[in-house]
C-alpha cells in the first residue's frame, strides 16, 4: 500500500461562537484544503468548565463543535499559524498521519 504523510487539524468551539460558517468558507474557498469534516458534540466542556450540552429540557444551541481537516503539513502549519489569531489557545490541535494513495 502507497502513503502519503499528511498533517491533520482538529479545532473545539461551540456553536454559540458563532465561527464555523466563516471556518469552513476559509478553508475551503481560499485554502482549498483536501477534506474538512465538522462533527456536531451532544455534550463537552472546555477551559471554563461550562458544560455544553442538551437535554430533555435544555435544547441548546450552543453545543460543541469539533472542526477536522487535513492536507500536505506545510500548508496546515501554514493555516494553523493564521488561525491562531482567531481560535482560542488550547483549541487547535495537530498531528502526523498518513493517507493511503
Amino acid at each position: 500500500m502507497n502513503t502519503e504523510q499528511v498533517m491533520m487539524a482538529r479545532i473545539y468551539l461551540t456553536e454559540g461562537e458563532k465561527q464555523l460558517n466563516n471556518l469552513i468558507k476559509k478553508l475551503r474557498d481560499w485554502d482549498k484544503i483536501r477534506g474538512v469534516t465538522v462533527f456536531r458534540g451532544i455534550a463537552g466542556y472546555g477551559d471554563s468548565g461550562v458544560l455544553h450540552g442538551v437535554g430533555v429540557i435544555d435544547l441548546s444551541l450552543d453545543l460543541p463543535i469539533v472542526i477536522e481537516f487535513f492536507d500536505a503539513p506545510e500548508k496546515v502549519e501554514i493555516i494553523v499559524e493564521q488561525l491562531g489569531e482567531t481560535i482560542k489557545p488550547g483549541h487547535m490541535v495537530t498531528w502526523l498521519a498518513n493517507i493511503n494513495i
